[in-house]
């Protein structure tokens, strides 16, 4: 016999069938609710794996609403929210979030959205990775130890979500790529000593790093050590030429050379 009551199973089914009617929209915070009380019982009852499941078809309803557009978006694939993208995040939809009735879900609902995020994020730019994942763990440490309001923390949460959706907006302004903005972050730009050179050196030095490394990678470069000792000796050689800090050059070739472990292999198979 199941653990759950059985409009609980029933809700959903009977949810999924009605959208986009009018009608059910206006319940759907109602019907994320009562999938989330299912996710906790989830929990205790058949483990983690299916209280994941119940969760994200939760998030799946309350986002809902979240994208508009001509067309059905998929934004999240049918099979279970696997590829999130931080641009759906609008203003709009953050304001719907901070208002809804059940503050608890809508943690969840970011925390989700969030983390989905920075795991992307964290396999092509080291920096932002580490960061936005530290920022968010404070929150959410805060949030379990109830060291702040519930509000507090959705709104802690949401300029989160704001600063990571302005951060897409830096290469554009930078003029950088992808990768070459990666490296700029990698560069320690927001040390004092190392601000003094201004975005237009950083900027080049990121290209020549990218232009460099990129050109020098090999297949096997992320397992042998001489390898990896000329690709140092390498991007120390960028970091002089163009007057980078002495005393921040050894921190800066590490972390360098962390990224560049992160997409390295990709740009050996293009290569």
């Amino acid at each position: 016999m199941t653990p759950f009551p059985h409009f609980l199973i029933q809700l959903p089914q009977a949810f999924a069938l009605a959208v986009p009617n009018e009608q059910a929209l206006k319940i759907r915070d109602e019907v994320g609710f009562f999938q989330a009380v299912r996710s906790r019982l989830a929990k205790f009852e058949i483990g983690l794996g299916k209280t994941e499941e119940e969760l994200n078809s939760a998030i799946k309803q309350i986002i809902s609403k979240a994208v508009v557009s001509e067309k059905v978006i998929d934004i999240f694939d049918a099979a279970g929210l696997k590829k999130p993208d931080i641009s759906i995040l609008s203003d709009e939809f953050l304001a719907e979030v901070k208002n809804m009735e059940h503050k608890n879900l809508a943690v969840e609902l970011l925390k989700k959205l969030l983390n989905d995020e920075i795991r992307i994020r964290a396999k092509k730019n080291l920096i932002q990775g580490r960061s936005f994942a530290e920022m968010l763990e404070r929150a959410i440490i805060k949030y379990h130890n109830k060291a702040i309001e519930t509000i507090k923390v959705i709104e802690d949460l949401i300029e989160l979500a704001k600063a990571m959706r302005e951060a897409n907006k830096r290469g554009e302004i930078l003029h950088l790529t992808e990768d070459e903005l990666a490296f700029y972050d990698a560069l320690e730009v927001n040390d004092s000593a190392v601000k003094v050179l201004g975005d237009e050196i950083l900027t080049t030095i990121a290209r020549e790093l990218v232009k460099t490394i990129r050109n020098n990678v090999t297949i096997d470069w992320t397992f042998r050590d001489s390898v990896q000792a000329r690709m140092r000796v390498m991007v120390k050689r960028v970091l002089r030429k163009y007057g980078y800090p002495p005393d921040k050059q050894k921190k800066a070739t590490d972390t360098v050379s962390e990224q560049a472990t992160l997409i390295c292999k990709d740009w050996a198979e293009s290569n």
